[in-house]
């Protein structure tokens, strides 16, 4: 995932305008209470005592199951599928076009308020008018919650406690369980027939991957993913990110860049220059709002369109954010199974 086009350690972007002291007056103003609040939208009601121990260590304790959360809008999705309607979101939700954005899964937009839509952008005073109960979002990193700005984090923390869902080396399966754990204890029904299903259909599309990846080893293909953006070409790591860490141990011959850019980065980073250091058969590109899309970079890098994957159309769109959630990953990975199935050695 590109989170930053850069190493971990400068994945924090700064916020463009400073919050200033409305954020503090509201603050004040709220007083903690909930009672003007809009109420949850989903889940059950709240009950007994909620404790939680996040991706970062932190015991989050409360004295009632919360109702009124705000999640990060992959978390949203993941947790939406799971049963648990958040009252607000942050993320890419919606694009330029004004269509929902693939990264907010299958969450009703027209039901919750969205509280920052780009990297970097959270509206304090928007999200204290919702009087949360509980902030969640997922973690590519040891310590960082995903889409929240460094530099409110303290403020945000007044309003209401954080839970973070470390996903950074935790493979695709675990990362699906630690969302319907999380959505369990916050008051779901993850035993219904439904999600029985989508589970079943998971581990059907997954086993077809690892068909597929036997397959694909034994035909001597390379796979790798990669990002791209104007003077960039941008190579995953596949240990870091949970669907390809999971790809990887399902078999699919992922190559994995040599020249890391930092101890612990996701990414090589290469020059349009050395574009086809990492000769591959095919690639899985990223198909975020935010990445440039490969059909641009065929168009105005010709470094990318001379790629021997990219000249056979051996490409696969890769939602490296889709929800972590049976029904966010099965779709994918079916996908991926049948393209890795036709596609030929040409590196």
């Amino acid at each position: 995932m590109r989170y930053d086009l850069g190493a971990r350690a400068s994945r924090r972007t700064l916020l463009t305008g400073a919050l200033g002291l409305g954020a503090t007056a509201v603050l004040a103003a709220c007083g903690g209470s909930d009672d003007d609040a809009p109420s949850a939208s989903g889940s059950a009601a709240a009950a007994g005592p909620f404790t939680y121990t996040d991706g970062r260590g932190k015991q989050i304790s409360l004295p009632a199951v919360p109702t009124k959360i705000v999640a990060q809008v992959g978390a949203a999705a993941a947790l939406w599928d799971f049963g648990i309607r958040p009252i607000g979101i942050f993320g890419p939700s919606t694009k330029a076009d004004g269509t929902q954005d693939p990264q907010s899964g299958s969450v009703d937009l027209a039901s919750v308020t969205s509280v920052g839509n780009v990297y970097g952008e959270f509206n304090v005073e928007k999200y204290l008018t919702l009087a949360p109960q509980l902030l969640i979002a997922g973690m590519y990193d040891p310590k960082l919650l995903w889409y929240v700005p460094e530099e409110t984090e303290p403020q945000i923390e007044q309003i209401a406690p954080t839970l973070g869902v470390q996903l950074s080396e935790v493979p695709l399966d675990r990362a699906i369980g630690l969302y319907e754990d999380l959505a369990g204890k916050l008051g779901a029904n993850t035993a219904t027939p439904e999600l029985a299903a989508a589970k079943a259909a998971f581990q059907t599309a997954s086993a077809a991957v690892k068909t597929a990846g036997a397959a694909a080893t034994a035909a001597g293909l390379r796979v790798a993913a990669f990002s791209g953006s104007k003077d960039v070409l941008y190579m995953s790591i596949p240990k870091y990110s949970p669907d390809l860490s999971y790809y990887l141990a399902q078999g699919v011959p992922m190559t994995v860049p040599a020249k890391p850019d930092s101890a612990g980065a996701w990414w090589e980073s290469l020059s349009w220059e050395n574009a086809a250091k990492y000769p591959v058969d095919v690639i899985l590109y990223d198909a975020r709002t935010q990445a440039l899309p490969s059909a641009e970079l065929i168009k105005t890098q010709p470094a990318f369109a001379a790629l021997p994957a990219v000249k056979a159309g051996q490409i696969v769109d890769w939602f490296s954010e889709a929800q972590y959630s049976y029904q966010g990953y099965t779709p994918q990975m079916t996908e991926l199974a049948a393209k890795l199935a036709t596609f030929k050695k040409v590196a």
